[in-house]
């Protein structure tokens, strides 16, 4: 009898543990628009930021943070196409998306809408050949390194 209930108790366990993702949102990527706008970052990945099974309203505030820092970049980006903005506005956005890869689809909808944003163009001109070569540099290191 005392076997039959470490072994379920030992199976209780592994069950837990297998089953238990990590859904915090590290407290860096919940402090604003800032925390994506700048390089200096404390170790914490932007991909960070997207963690699985993320509670609604950190995922409300961080979207609402990646929104502005990408809406900023975006106008910064458009006034120096090829500049720095390009790069760091490519970079939020692959690093968002790698976040969000391992995410079952919680954060499709943030992904669409920073696209959106960072692919604005006002009276929907095509962006600069400089702009999207940039970005796409950045978006390239974000997925990779973000």
């Amino acid at each position: 009898m005392r076997r039959a209930v470490l072994a379920l108790a030992f199976t209780a366990l592994l069950i837990a543990g297998c089953g238990s993702v990590d859904d915090s949102t590290p407290t860096a990527c919940l402090e604003g628009p800032s925390f994506y706008l700048h390089k200096g970052r404390d170790g914490v990945l932007i991909s960070e930021c997207l963690p699985p099974n993320q509670q609604a309203g950190e995922l409300a505030t961080v979207g609402l943070a990646m929104l502005r820092a990408t809406t900023k970049l975006n106008a910064d980006a458009r006034a120096e196409p090829g500049g720095a903005a390009n790069l760091q506005l490519g970079y939020l956005l692959g690093a968002a998306q790698r976040g969000a890869e391992k995410t079952e689809g919680i954060h499709e909808e943030l992904i669409r809408r920073l696209t959106a944003a960072a692919r604005y163009s006002p009276d929907n001109r095509p962006l600069p050949a400089t702009f999207l070569a940039a970005y796409r540099r950045g978006f390239d290191a974000g997925q990779a390194r973000g």
